[in-house]
């Protein structure tokens, strides 16, 4: 019996060492193909805004979550005490107030995070006070949309609903396709001058035999038609293995809630992604449009979606106002954009680009009848 039990515990360790041995190999192929053809592609596969968090949130949120969603917000102020309103005095004026925000101040207390650390990038250049410290120890992190959204449950993981319907999401739609293709690729590890360019693409991402992880080596077509608006290109470079792009205004297509058309829109925003043959993961940070993410916000995800995890979308709206670090109004001086910080993860993909003969059409596309 021992011995048979020896005999399947080194079978197994030979299996694995082989599969060890296959994997360097599929590595080490796409690497020799990237250097060979300057050109590597990445497909996203995982996207969460960046919110720091500590065992049972003691340090960002000391006093607790957000409690005041839009049920907790309605009965206080539509209380059970035998004062009738009409629906449009009740329900329908506090849906109206969730999409026609005001800043008048917020009648409800709001959490925001507190604490020294945070993800995201020095955006600025700078280090003023209000700024984070990264987990690594850079000084000077620009994400106040952190301290807006650190509090509120449904941004949290694992256990928030929308940081993980997000990624489920953004698998599942193929509206929410975005890759980027590093051309000019001499050296996968330090590379001063290489050009990225966005791209959405049209197929669905290669999983393995379980079809949670998104293997490298598939293929993506290039959305050259209904795509073409984020077909967007950067300049960067490559240091120790990590792609860093210049800062530059760009949309992502981002669908949350039964595929409805929605985008990211970050100015400034820049790629700061630990890269290898296989996978990128890191953060794409920049100034989010205030109005612009509250909108999609409110598009994708509904006052019923919202309650899950108390969190009040006209609250909220006045926080990210109060918070706002970025792109003044040049009439009113106010900011109208909050730094920010996405945390990504690519994984390799070859992207196939349409010919030149359909690249202005949809290649699918069947001749109309008349």
């Amino acid at each position: 019996m021992k011995r048979a039990l020896g005999m399947i515990a080194a079978s197994a360790l030979t299996l694995a060492a082989g599969a060890a041995q296959a994997a360097d190999g599929a590595a080490a192929a796409l690497a020799e193909t990237a250097l060979k053809t300057k050109t590597i592609g990445f497909l996203i596969t995982d996207e969460v805004w960046g919110v720091y968090q500590t065992p049972e949130a003691k340090v960002e949120c000391p006093e607790g979550l957000n409690q005041w969603g839009p049920r907790e917000q309605f009965k206080a102020l539509f209380p059970e005490d035998g004062t009738k309103h009409t629906l449009v005095e009740g329900q329908l004026a506090r849906e109206a107030a969730s999409w026609f925000p005001t800043l008048e101040p917020d009648r409800f207390p709001f959490r925001e995070a507190q604490g020294k650390i945070s993800y995201g990038l020095n955006l600025d250049g700078k280090v003023k006070a209000g700024d984070f410290t990264s987990p690594e120890g850079e000084t000077g992190i620009d994400n106040q949309l952190y301290r807006a959204i650190g509090c509120i449950e449904e941004y949290r993981g694992p256990t928030g609903i929308l940081h993980f319907l997000v990624n489920r999401y953004l698998r599942d739609f193929d509206y929410n396709r975005v890759m980027f293709e590093i051309t000019k690729l001499d050296d996968l590890n330090n590379d001063p001058d290489v050009d990225v360019t966005i791209y959405r693409g049209r197929d669905r991402p290669l999983a393995d035999a379980t079809g949670n992880d998104i293997i490298p080596g598939g293929s993506q077509r290039v959305d050259a038609r209904w795509g073409k608006k984020y077909v967007q290109k950067l300049h960067g470079k490559i240091e120790n293995g990590v792609l860093m792009t210049e800062p530059a205004d760009i949309s992502l297509p981002h669908a949350i809630f039964n595929s409805i058309p929605g985008e990211d829109s970050i100015q400034g925003a820049r790629f700061h992604l630990k890269m290898t043959s296989e996978r990128a993961e890191g953060l794409l940070a920049g100034y989010s449009d205030i109005d612009k993410w509250y909108y999609q916000l409110m598009h994708s995800w509904s006052t019923h979606h919202q309650s899950y995890g108390q969190m009040s979308s006209p609250s909220l709206y006045k926080k990210l106002h109060q918070l706002a670090d970025g792109y003044p109004d040049p009439k009113t001086g106010k900011n109208t954009a909050i730094s920010s910080a996405l945390q990504v993860k690519f994984t390799q993909v070859f992207i196939q680009h349409p010919t030149k003969e359909v690249a202005s059409k949809d290649p699918d596309q069947k001749p109309a009848r008349h």
